[in-house]
């Protein structure tokens, strides 16, 4: 495979730390990097993703689709040769996970104003 047609990326995650660089063809698929994510992701973080579902990726401002290639997602402007390609993690739990791990406070609650909601 010729070495232009390899791109370096980078993947932020929310502490600020990276995983990576990696160098992927830009025929390789977002879902091919979710999986690369899931399966690099560091040891003692707080958020772990548990699947390629809980996970978003986010260049120049656009979560990306699983379908979409590296090659589209390129930035064709702004680009430091031989620099790294930077995308944002984002963990999503799946929302069936987080409402049955939600607490539910029937207590009443007290407004600024001295009254009570029910």
């Amino acid at each position: 495979m010729p070495e232009e047609d390899l791109v370096d990326i980078k993947f932020r995650i929310y502490d600020g730390s990276d995983i990576g660089p990696f160098r992927y063809s830009a025929t390789s698929t977002v879902d091919m990097l979710k999986q690369r994510i899931v399966s690099d992701w560091p040891k003692g973080k707080t958020v772990v993703p548990k699947s390629v579902n809980e996970v978003k990726l986010i260049s120049s401002g656009k979560i990306l689709e699983n379908n979409r290639t590296v090659g589209l997602c390129k930035v064709p402007f702004g680009e430091v040769p031989g620099g790294a390609i930077i995308m944002h993690v984002v963990v999503q739990p799946s929302l069936a996970k987080a409402k049955t791990e939600k607490k539910i406070d029937d207590s009443p609650r007290k407004t600024g104003c001295g009254c009570s909601i029910l």
